[in-house]
């Protein structure tokens, strides 16, 4: 979702990658539901293993709950966003979810390119 999000509000501003430490088979309905009520397409991106490749690209790297799992590089800067899996949350519970990565991102970019 916040990789869609990000997309969404800051386009061809900032370049973003996703992956995760342990992706899921696909991605939830309800996830794209919450996202195309905002607007907010996933334009083909799937779940996808976290590589070191990935990590060391970023100039940010934004976690939820990686903890020992993901790789830390000195000169990355780094978030972890304390977030509910949406996964097996009802609509109401992925909309809640989606609406704090919403609000993080946006501080995110006033951070990035104000």
């Amino acid at each position: 979702m916040a990789s869609a999000i990000l997309r969404q509000l800051a386009g061809d501003r900032v370049i973003v990658r996703t992956a995760g430490s342990a992706p899921a088979t696909g991605v939830r309905g309800t996830v794209v539901t919450a996202l195309d009520e905002i607007g907010a397409p996933l334009a083909g991106e799937y779940p996808k293993p976290l590589t070191d490749e990935v990590v060391r690209a970023a100039d940010v790297v934004i976690t939820m709950g990686c903890g020992d799992v993901c790789p830390i590089y000195p000169g990355k800067r780094y978030l972890d966003w304390d977030l509910d899996d949406p996964a097996g949350l009802p609509l109401s519970g992925v909309r809640a979810v989606r609406d704090s990565i919403e609000t993080r991102v946006r501080e995110l970019l006033r951070t990035l390119i104000d």
